[in-house]
């Protein structure tokens, strides 16, 4: 292999889904993004090379640098003064690398000159030979015009250390807002707004999983954006340990939106020979927040091993008996569920070990004889003679000291020195980078599974990660080994058993992001499940995954977490928009109660194809509180939307709720979908009724309809379907 691209540059166009990924590659530079936006349309070789020069021409004034576009990895000697996407050195030497490019392949082909293509592949090889460090970049631009995009170090000298590896995508001037999330437990993607002003924008995340508070997408927008309109770039790190996400802005005008794994000090060395591969970046571009949300759900919906829309109406018994496991109360909670139409039943906390409360048994992973002295087979029995799948909690990453793992092997606990970190919930963070650590965990977990017909595992993850240091080589740091490790386990665990489902859970929604979502089946969105919550929590955790990743349950009137009350109209519509489950002791309802519970089930398992495979639109909401969303099939013959109501009106009469999505060509019959009573303080607006109201497309989409009077917290559901 030559050490330099020879020849002019390579220019490669990617088009798909109504995007445009143009690629600059000169043998002097790493490649330079001279547009990712919207479709450029067919260009011929002369017309992408103009295009990229008209990009490329940069007035200077004097005493400035004379320095040239940021790359896919910006590096300091081409006069780049914002934040290098590659950081590192051999004991303070080869600290600033010049690398060169030596080939380009496209779909495995090399490539020179100008290529344009479709949906595909793009490999960039480039390499310093001072410092000796060789590079190789991969660009994917995916059918729903999705591009992702990792980095790839090797090391061909001594030993090295990579501080950062961070991948950046350029965004036009006028993209002028930044748009990313923050939050807490029971209050994950707080979305927040502000200036892209002159400067960094860093989101760095140490707790060892994605994060409650993490950035989740960081987005820059035109100003005033919102879910319908307004052009909208946004970056995603498909990692689920420490990360970054970045935005740049520099006093040259150049903006960057981009990010990487995060590494502890002197986390990531390399022997001569070794190399680090980074995550996938994930990138959308769209008009509006909704269209860029769905690249990524058309994305993760295109996978060979996305789960089927049919996903089953779940229970889950943490909210109904904690840890107060008693068998001959779970028998008849299995009843009750088998009565109503649940599907799933899971088993939470408390089955295993000494595990009667918070401070004990997290390691002892086999079922507690003091609790079921016959083993779970009572209870696994019962749920099948009612024709239910069985699913069970676990948290295998962690443990209390309290347990006979953590007695026999202290030195498995993560930690930066010889005393523990600061305790969370009791708890330590296993390290499972350690192989007997690694082989005892999943032997109790493979045991659990063989022994048991287990359908789905909630996998939790209840703390941070606090000074991850690896015991046995002195506290040397060792997050990215876990979360590698991690990975791997789950990777073993679904070889297994390819048919077992895995939910993400951390604390609720502490781990959402597309690295943990390859080996995973859902999310649990958040410890929350009061329903005025929980519509923030689903319309934003869509903002990266579609309704049937997002687990979403029925809870009790009384909520746990906020002591509001809810109606079961509210809290029945709200969850009817996710992955359909129930957290509420179904022994401490009403024959009533678990009657109009058994209609939101079945009005779900009638319409959860539409649900898990349709178009979600959260837009243009109507004014004076009122939020609104749907769900349109892909050929938009039909739709269900929720109309919901926050706070009291601030005007006389409610305004119009304007439908997106639908044939503005088309006529539609609308129905409301009524389950038990009508909301509170209803009043039913003209077209309320039974047998519906057919309204051409371009109405319901420009018009829209009159929002019925309710009190706050309540919400209806409508049906829109194609007459003709």
């Amino acid at each position: 292999m030559t050490d330099r691209l020879s020849g002019t540059p390579v220019v490669v166009h990617l088009r798909s889904a109504g995007c445009s990924f143009l690629l600059e590659c000169p043998a002097e530079q790493l490649p330079i993004v001279r547009h990712w936006g919207a479709d450029l349309g067919a260009l011929d070789a002369a017309s992408a090379r103009s295009t990229c020069l008209a990009g490329a021409a940069q007035g200077r004034l004097p005493g400035e640098l004379d320095a040239g576009p940021a790359a896919l990895i910006p590096e300091p000697w081409t006069g780049w003064m914002g934040r290098p996407g590659l950081l590192g050195s051999r004991q303070g030497r080869n600290w600033s690398p010049r690398f060169a490019v030596t080939t380009v392949r496209v779909d495995g082909v090399e490539a020179a000159g100008y290529t344009e293509a479709g949906a595909t592949t793009v490999e960039i090889t480039a390499f310093d030979a001072e410092s000796l460090i060789r590079l190789v970049l991969v660009v994917e631009m995916l059918e729903s015009g999705l591009v992702r995009m990792r980095g790839r170090v090797i090391n061909e000298g001594e030993e090295y250390e990579l501080s950062e590896l961070s991948l950046y995508l350029p965004v036009p001037a006028h993209a002028v807002e930044l748009l990313d999330f923050s939050g807490r437990w029971g209050m994950e993607r707080q979305v927040q707004r502000q200036p892209f002003g002159i400067g960094t924008h860093a989101r760095e995340n140490r707790r060892g999983r994605t994060g409650l508070d993490s950035a989740y997408v960081l987005h820059a927008t035109e100003r005033g954006s919102d879910f319908a309109h307004g052009e909208t770039w946004g970056v995603h790190v498909a990692w689920s340990g420490n990360h970054r996400h970045v935005a740049e802005h520099d006093s040259t005008g150049i903006r960057l939106l981009g990010g990487g794994e995060l590494f502890l000090p002197g986390e990531m060395r390399l022997a001569g020979g070794e190399e680090y591969l980074g995550p996938w970046i994930y990138a959308a571009y769209g008009d509006g927040l909704d269209r860029v949300a769905h690249r990524f759900h058309d994305y993760l919906r295109s996978r060979p091993h996305h789960v089927s829309p049919r996903r089953p109406v779940t229970l889950n018994t943490w909210e109904a008996v904690y840890f107060e496991h008693d068998q001959k109360r779970l028998v008849e909670l299995v009843r009750l569920a088998g009565e109503i139409g649940i599907e799933r039943f899971v088993l939470d906390d408390g089955w295993f070990g000494g595990r009667r409360n918070s401070r004990a048994g997290l390691g002892d992973w086999t079922v507690s004889a003091d609790v079921w002295p016959h083993g779970l087979h009572p209870l696994v029995d019962a749920v099948h003679q009612h024709g239910m799948e069985f699913g069970i909690w676990m948290e295998p990453e962690m443990v209390n000291p309290d347990s006979d793992l953590a007695r026999a092997h202290p030195e498995w606990i993560m930690a930066a020195r010889r005393e523990l970190p600061v305790e969370q919930r009791t708890q330590h963070v296993l390290n499972l980078s350690i192989p007997e650590c690694y082989d005892a965990v999943l032997e109790q977990i493979l045991a659990i599974l063989a022994e048991y017909p287990v359908a789905f595992v909630k996998w939790d993850h209840n703390r941070d990660h606090v000074e991850a240091g690896v015991q046995p080589r002195a506290g040397v740091p060792g997050e990215h080994a876990q979360t590698s490790a991690l990975y791997r386990m789950l990777h073993e665990i679904k070889a297994a058993h390819p048919a077992l489902e895995i939910e993400s859970c951390a604390a609720g929604g502490g781990r959402i992001d597309l690295g943990i979502l390859e080996l995973t089946d859902r999310v649990w969105v958040s410890d929350v499940s009061d329903p005025l919550e929980r519509q923030r929590l689903m319309r934003w955790t869509g903002q990266l995954l579609p309704p049937e990743l997002l687990g979403s349950h029925i809870a009790s009137p009384h909520s746990h977490t906020t002591s509001r009350h809810h109606d079961l109209s509210f809290r029945g519509a709200t969850a009817f928009f996710g992955h359909l489950g129930v957290e509420w002791d179904l022994g401490d309802t009403t024959p009533e109660e678990r009657a109009v519970l058994a209609r939101w089930i079945a009005l779900h398992r009638k319409h959860r194809d539409l649900l898990h495979t349709g178009t979600v639109w959260r837009g243009p909401d109507p004014a004076h509180g009122i939020w609104s969303h749907g769900v349109v099939a892909k050929d938009r013959t039909q739709a269900l939307y929720e109309i919901v109501s926050l706070t009291w009106c601030t005007t006389g009469a409610p305004p119009h709720a304007r439908l997106s999505g639908l044939d503005p060509q088309r006529r539609y019959r609308v129905r409301p979908l009524v389950v038990g009573t009508p909301p509170g303080g209803f009043s039913p607006p003209a077209w309320w009724s039974e047998e519906g109201i057919e309204v051409p497309g371009a109405a319901l989409t420009h018009i829209g309809l009159q929002v019925p009077v309710m009190h706050p917290e309540h919400s209806v559901v409508i049906h829109v379907e194609q007459v003709g």
